[in-house]
């Protein structure tokens, strides 16, 4: 019992560990699947809480798994664990079964697993949780309540920081198709085609024989093979499944419904991206610093857009509000939000590689961008 209470506390520990830290570094992350949940359960008016919940839970599941890592305050702890545990496990069940949103976000962007493997985890975790609970009152550390409380409590400033810091800025770790240094051309195309043998399925009139033909090779021009056997259905043997490109649904419009994606994407030469998912909830006070790099940028022959989801009938006043000459083009909200944690944030490509990306907190002015990537 001892030694699977051990390898139950490691298991539990990490898994814990991993699933709260990577919350914590991209906390926007987690409060969009929470919208996404509200919407999907018919209670949107929750959706002001979603960031609350999203710090409360990457920080609770990183305490909680670094305490019974390192077996501190195990008595507590383990009700903690048991807990979260008794909680999510029928969750994930129900969601299985419905299938409100394809991804639980359990693991954020970092490990992406369906409905279905995510209720199966949990069952295992459930056990260890359970055997860690049932042997609480045997463990004995060798370190006193103050160290243990101690411990703690850096484990909290270190996942606080890393959430505060994630916020302001962008997470620490991108696990998202668009990070710096991807192809973002290559990000857009299919991971993996569908391969597939397509059969048609006849039936013989006198016998009731079924038999499959595969599509390209069968006696369509057969006149006496016509007349005896009659088509049932078509059926599909898959090879190889398809698997959707990282980045989906990405493409810009202009104001006449004109899709510019691969004008924009494929340029040869540097292309700044500023993404703004909703004008409305985007912060007016860095603007004065990007429309000047803006117009230092189009100075130098670079192009400078501006990509969001607002209607065009709404750009034009949010324009003139913040003074930006450059043109706004819609792209979907999930897409935006997806590229950067930030509203507004910037993204220079060039050849459609992200060469860099910043949340409007940490923008810098165009000759340091110039010196650093623009020869």
């Amino acid at each position: 019992m001892k030694h699977l209470n051990t390898i139950s506390r490691i298991i539990l520990g990490i898994v814990f560990i991993f699933s709260g830290f990577v919350k914590a570094v991209d906390p926007l992350g987690s409060v969009y699947k929470f919208n996404d949940y509200f919407i999907a359960f018919g209670t949107s008016w929750m959706e002001p809480l979603s960031f609350f919940f999203s710090v409360t839970l990457s920080s609770l599941e990183f305490i909680i798994g670094f305490a019974i890592l390192f077996g501190l305050k195990i008595r507590l702890t383990s009700w903690g664990g048991l807990l979260f545990m008794a909680f999510f496990t029928p969750l994930t069940f129900y969601i299985y079964l419905t299938n409100p949103v394809s991804d639980c976000g359990c693991f954020g962007d970092a490990l992406i697993l369906s409905n279905k493997a995510t209720f199966i985890k949990n069952i295992f975790f459930f056990i260890f949780s359970i055997i860690i609970f049932a042997y609480r009152k045997k463990f004995k550390s060798i370190l006193s309540e103050k160290v243990q409380w101690g411990i703690i409590f850096i484990g909290l400033v270190f996942i606080a920081s890393i959430i505060t810091y994630s916020y302001r800025h962008l997470p620490i770790i991108d696990f998202r198709p668009w990070k710096i240094g991807n192809n973002v051309i290559e990000e857009m195309k299919p991971k993996q085609e569908e391969i597939a043998e397509t059969f048609l399925v006849y039936k013989n009139k006198n016998t009731g024989e079924i038999k499959d033909y595969p599509m390209n090779d069968y006696p369509w021009n057969d006149s006496v093979w016509k007349a005896t056997w009659e088509f049932v259905e078509q059926k599909r043997n898959i090879i190889q499944e398809y698997i959707n490109a990282p980045i989906g649904n990405f493409i810009i419009v202009d104001e006449y419904g004109e899709e510019l994606t691969e004008t924009f994407i494929t340029d040869s030469g540097y292309q700044f991206l500023l993404f703004a998912y909703d004008l409305d909830k985007a912060a007016r006070k860095p603007f004065q610093k990007i429309n000047t790099l803006a117009g230092e940028a189009e100075a130098n022959g670079i192009s400078f857009i501006c990509l969001t989801s607002t209607p065009y009938s709404d750009i034009d006043d949010f324009r003139h509000e913040v003074q930006a000459t450059y043109p706004f083009y819609n792209v979907d909200p999930i897409a935006l939000k997806t590229a950067i944690r930030a509203n507004p944030g910037l993204i220079l490509l060039k050849n459609g590689i992200v060469m860099d990306k910043w949340h409007y907190n940490d923008i810098p002015d165009f000759e340091s961008i110039k010196e650093a990537y623009i020869n």
